[in-house]
């Protein structure tokens, strides 16, 4: 074998782990998904071309196979106690007085205060700086082995660069979580699915870990903070906050909220700070810890059988309100599913006004019998989605009749139909207003067509008006058709004229997720286009032979199957075909005299976008950062350049503007 491939495997995975901890543990990326899709296909190919050099801690290894039927246990090497609970300022008092009793009212100590994420703990060993086993805390004594399943998640970091060979062999210990707009997305796609949704973060994250699949693992928003160091033999630390930052130079994602507290006062100070601003953080937050930050008063103290003596959880109380529900109506989501939602009188709760809350199907209103013109107590689920708890009327309050969801769609009157084994109803016509406004909104999203200013409110007055009925009707929008509308002065309609023309140049797995098909997310939508390369083929496709392809499951080639039987859509494909939309791509062709080359892109460009000479420089195989660095070979120069060319010119990078960048194109033709 080349020795010069496996220097080359070599360096596409550390770019990749690179950009990996860039992106989801430091939260500043470098490239573009695109960019990092081709560094990750580049690596797949060369190790499908020398499977003997695939390594576990590999970037293409964070998906595996199936595991067992049944998670192994694991005994910890050390006990993952949990915290003791305090609930007042007074209870914190309390445990720094105990604290001053046992290590001496004149010693003097420091306290690390973390926020308490409401996830599922869990372990990681690394051996020789790889990543090799992961489990969940269990009963704190035993856990269950999750290797495969922590491994898709990309803020843990499959290999450590460890420069202390003391630190090779090391275990950490953390939280996985999911964050609040990643839940309330995979809630509203299971009640799409007429699954049942999660109660709240910490239940769907712990839900996704216990998964016997790593692949659906790997679709869940997962993420993870590392909060401590397991056992070391012999101890190489004094300090808690010191092991943190040890943690974090080594590639581990730690909370950037974690303070060091001189007494506390400060420790007060910092539960006053995050009682309001917690609702302002992106994940779930139950309270704080706080930890003696001497690693040797903590050893001093040692444990009781269930928590450790030298740290307490500050809990917040659940913020609830009572309210009443005025009335419940139906609304209908782009696939037709009919979700119940409670419209509520306004009430202040968790730093907002809540109004309506989500009923999610009618199994869930007969569960809590749910009326309306109930009293109700309601929480934040996640500190974000509003829930009805549970009513609270007053004993011998007369109420109303029972809730019955409607047999005609709310929208468009069709008949509403219940598929086999699911508890949602459905409006199962094509041309229902409701679900054009929503399909709309899906197409012309950024990940999907990604139409420039057709936003709610015109798509609204399109469909209301009637002169939207169907996805292909926006291609053969006029001017004076958009004119008329609210707010549409003559310029924005050419604008949006302008960005329905450009969409139809969109590649066909854009296109795919677009269409809104049940199941098929951006990677199922992207591995279609790739395998057939056309509509028409996909359409031809029995279920089995969708089903061979890797990562398309029953559920994704029966929702295919169904989508394209439908009535009208051969006929609206066969439109959006004929209005010149790509229904059909083929493979690209990669210039070998620009692969590897790194450009940056600066300045106003003429004729074209950034976006198209960023597309025309990846099919030729080069790659485009954001930002200029000795490793960046070209610089592209439009007018009004910023700073990216100042900095060209010290480091010494070649210019091009776009003259040169073009003949640059033909030279490697």
């Amino acid at each position: 074998m080349d020795p010069s491939k496996l220097k080359e495997i070599e360096n596409l995975r550390q770019e990749i782990q690179k950009h990996d901890n860039l992106y989801y543990v430091q939260d500043a990326p470098e490239i573009s998904d695109r960019e990092y899709d081709r560094l990750l296909q580049s690596l797949k190919d060369l190790e499908s071309k020398y499977p003997e050099l695939i390594s576990p801690d590999s970037p293409t290894q964070r998906v595996g196979g199936k595991v067992a039927e049944k998670f192994q246990p694991v005994r910890h090497s050390s006990p993952m106690l949990s915290l003791d609970n305090t609930y007042s300022i007074e209870e914190l008092r309390d445990f720094h007085n105990r604290m001053l009793k046992n290590l001496g009212s004149e010693s003097s100590f420091s306290y690390v205060v973390e926020l308490k994420i409401d996830g599922l703990g869990v372990t990681l060993q690394y051996k020789d700086g790889l990543f090799v086993q992961g489990a969940t805390r269990g009963d704190g004594m035993t856990g269950e082995d999750i290797t495969l399943n922590l491994k898709t998640i990309r803020s843990i970091p499959l290999q450590i660069s460890v420069v202390d060979p003391r630190l090779s062999n090391l275990e950490v210990r953390g939280e996985v979580f999911m964050n609040l707009k990643g839940f309330q997305k995979l809630n509203d796609y299971r009640t799409e699915a007429g699954e049942p949704p999660f109660a709240n973060p910490r239940n769907a994250a712990a839900g996704s870990l216990r998964l016997l699949d790593p692949k659906i693992t790997a679709e869940r928003p997962l993420d993870i903070f590392i909060y401590n160091v397991g056992l070391i033999n012999p101890p190489l630390f004094l300090s808690h906050f010191e092991a943190l930052k040890t943690l974090k130079s080594l590639g581990f994602k730690t909370n950037p909220h974690t303070r060091l507290c001189q007494n506390l006062d400060e420790v007060i100070e910092q539960v006053e700070i995050w009682q309001t601003q917690k609702h302002s953080l992106p994940y779930d937050v139950d309270g704080l810890v706080v930890k003696l930050d001497s690693i040797p008063n903590q050893n001093k103290l040692g444990s009781t059988n269930k928590h450790p003596r030298w740290a307490v959880a500050y809990k917040y109380e659940t913020e609830k309100a009572i309210t009443r529900i005025n009335d419940i109506v139906c609304q209908v989501g782009r696939t037709g599913s009919i979700t119940p939602v409670a419209l509520l009188e306004p009430v202040a709760l968790s730093g907002s006004t809540v109004k309506r809350a989500t009923l999610h199907n009618l199994d869930e209103i007969r569960r809590k019998d749910i009326r309306i013109g109930d009293r109700v107590e309601i929480e934040k689920a996640g500190e974000i989605i509003p829930k009805v708890l549970r009513v609270v009327n007053e004993p011998g309050s007369s109420r109303k009749p029972e809730f019955q969801m409607p047999e005609k769609c709310p929208e468009c009157s069709s008949d509403l139909v219940r598929p086999e084994g699911e508890v949602v109803l459905r409006c199962i016509n094509v041309i229902c207003p409701a679900q054009i406004k929503e399909r709309l909104r899906h197409f012309a999203s950024r990940k999907a067509m990604d139409i420039e200013n057709l936003g709610p409110a015109v798509i609204d007055q399109l469909v209301e008006s009637g002169r939207v009925k169907t996805i292909s009707d926006l291609y053969t929008l006029t001017l004076e058709d958009l004119v008329p509308l609210e707010r549409m002065a003559e310029k924005s309609a050419k604008n949006l004229l302008n960005g329905i023309e450009k969409s139809k140049k969109q590649e066909l797995g854009r296109l795919l997720f677009a269409l809104g098909i049940r199941h098929v997310g951006e990677r199922a939508a992207a591995l279609l286009a790739q395998t057939f390369f056309s509509i028409d083929k996909i359409m031809e496709m029995p279920e089995q032979e969708l089903e061979s392809i890797d990562e398309i499951g029953p559920k994704i080639s029966e929702s295919l199957i169904e989508f394209f039987k439908r009535e009208g859509t051969l006929t609206e494909i066969q439109k959006l075909e004929q209005l010149g939309l790509n229904t059909s791509s083929k493979p690209q062709s990669v210039s070998e005299k620009l692969k590897g080359l790194q450009f940056v892109i600066t300045g106003t460009l003429d004729g074209m976008s950034r976006e198209e000479m960023k597309s025309k420089i990846h099919s030729l195989g080069g790659r485009v950062n954001s930002s200029v660095s000795k490793k960046t070979d070209y610089v592209v120069v439009g007018k009004d350049p910023g700073s990216k060319a100042k900095t060209a010119e010290k480091l010494g990078i070649p210019t091009l503007d776009q003259s040169g960048f073009s003949e640059m194109i033909e030279e490697s033709k």
